[in-house]
């Protein structure tokens, strides 16, 4: 069952006149509040801990995608053992220089 989040929207008049409830809001929902300036989306007000989720998770996707297309470029395909064992040699030998 997917769960669907209903988007915090207030005015960008509410960042000065009620900035301690909006900020308790950021970081116990976890989600990011929209301010609208006369009606129209303006800015977004997020948690330090939300945005940091979201750049690590966007770096996540993209890496992926990478993966992804680089995988459609060729038929070459490796099995975790190998890929495990690849990544245990180039730890050994990190480990050799320090």
């Amino acid at each position: 069952m997917e769960v669907i989040y209903v988007p915090l929207i207030r005015p960008v008049s509410d960042l000065r006149n009620h900035f301690s409830e909006i900020s308790n809001q950021v970081h116990e929902t976890q989600r990011p509040v929209f301010l609208t300036k006369n009606g129209y989306a303006d800015m977004v007000v997020m948690s330090c801990e939300a945005y940091e989720q979201m750049q690590f998770e966007s770096e996540v996707y993209c890496k992926l995608r990478e993966a992804e297309m680089e995988a459609g470029s060729t038929g070459r395909r490796f099995s975790h053992k190998e890929v495990f064992s690849e990544l245990r040699k180039q730890l050994e030998g990190a480990s050799a220089y320090e």
